[in-house]
């Protein structure tokens, strides 16, 4: 099903390969009479998208909420009803939101603090960790890959490598010590989530985590800035896509603009108050064949508040070949739909690729 080695050593390299420095999308926002967007953000809508539908939730076919604490601590008979509406939402919308999960609400709003203090540093002291390798530790950028998109997406990042091995911005004074328990809080409840989703395929508790060597599995702490755009409906702060990984663990600073794709309808999601919105993603389809669904999103932006959103990506290891489990095949009603990839592999596929859709899983669908 998949192998593992030790994590490479160019994960723990520092900014091994540096960019050259770019101005920033919240740079940008900030300059003197700024009320026009450059050509190279306006976003051209694929033909294919001309009639799309933006809606909000249907009171007759609602986002999935799940009660973490009855996975965790529930009765049986609620257990088990838990595990089966964990594997419905998974398999019907390929998302969920997730509430009850004891990560307390102080440590979260103590993240988004963080967070902000990180993106509202001097350029050049964020310009530090600007680099183009998905390996590195700490990476700042804007866009989704500047140097090759052909169109700038409304957004700027940082993204942090914290499991196997936890790593952390010197400055702002804080981020740290928080990163580091926020970290370690969400990697605990994403791996009890993954052993629900385990037995929700009729799997072992622990197949996911055993397959995927969740032990020196890889955790990234990705924080997306959207500052106020003058033109929103010419920009998009991220395409449509689907991640890497197996769960991205969401959260927002109470300003919204995710929209995930269902039945063909763009579904604004709110911003509720202490709550993950959990996205299932590439990694998650593969394994299970298809039968759970990675959801396509987007980041729409507006003209209004400074939006942010901070995902806590639960993967496998680097080195980890993820494939369809065996124990879920049969060679004649169910065969292989995907070929077995190196999760690090897959990452440079993605980045090597447009963003667009599932693109990227595509090419690796038999």
């Amino acid at each position: 099903m998949a192998s593992s080695s030790t994590v490479p050593p160019e994960v723990t390299k520092k900014f091994k390969n540096r960019v050259t420095s770019f101005k920033s999308v919240k740079t940008l926002s900030e300059s003197p009479d700024f009320n026009s967007i450059p050509f190279s953000y306006k976003f051209i809508t694929n033909p294919h998208d001309k009639n799309e539908i933006v809606a909000d939730p249907d009171d007759n076919d609602p986002i999935p909420v799940i009660d973490y604490s009855l996975l965790a601590t529930g009765a049986p008979d609620k257990r088990t009803k838990t595990i089966r509406d964990i594997g419905k939402a998974c398999e019907e919308w390929g998302f969920f939101m997730l509430i009850n999960h004891f990560v307390s609400k102080s440590l979260v709003e103590k993240m988004v603090d963080q967070v902000f203090a990180f993106f509202n540093l001097r350029e050049e002291e964020k310009q530090e960790y600007a680099g183009k390798e998905v390996v590195d530790p700490i990476r700042y950028g804007t866009s989704f890959n500047a140097s090759e998109d052909r169109v700038l997406f409304w957004r700027d990042f940082v993204k942090i490598i914290v499991h196997p091995e936890f790593h952390s911005p010197v400055k702002p004074s804080g981020f740290r010590e928080t990163s580091e328990e926020y970290s370690r809080r969400t990697w605990k409840l994403g791996r009890e989530l993954l052993k629900g989703i385990s037995e929700s395929l009729g799997l072992e508790l622990n197949y996911i985590d055993k397959t995927m060597n969740l032990d020196s599995g890889l955790q990234i702490l990705a924080a997306n800035l959207y500052p106020p755009c003058p033109q929103p409906e010419l920009a998009m702060g991220m395409p449509p896509h689907s991640d890497h990984g197996l769960l991205n663990l969401l959260i927002q600073n109470g300003v919204s603009g995710l929209q995930v794709l269902h039945k063909g309808k763009w579904i604004n999601v709110s911003s509720t108050s202490n709550c993950f919105l959990v996205l299932v993603s590439d990694h998650l389809e593969i394994m299970s064949n298809g039968k759970y669904k990675s959801v396509v999103h987007r980041a729409a932006v507006s003209n209004g508040a400074t939006r942010m959103s901070l995902a806590t990506v639960i993967a496998p290891s680097l080195e980890t070949v993820v494939e369809p489990a065996s124990e879920l095949l049969d060679n004649e009603r169910n065969p292989a739909a995907y070929v077995g990839m190196k999760h690090i592999d897959y990452m440079e596929l993605q980045r090597s690729n447009q963003l667009y859709g599932k693109s990227v899983l595509n090419k690796v669908k038999i």
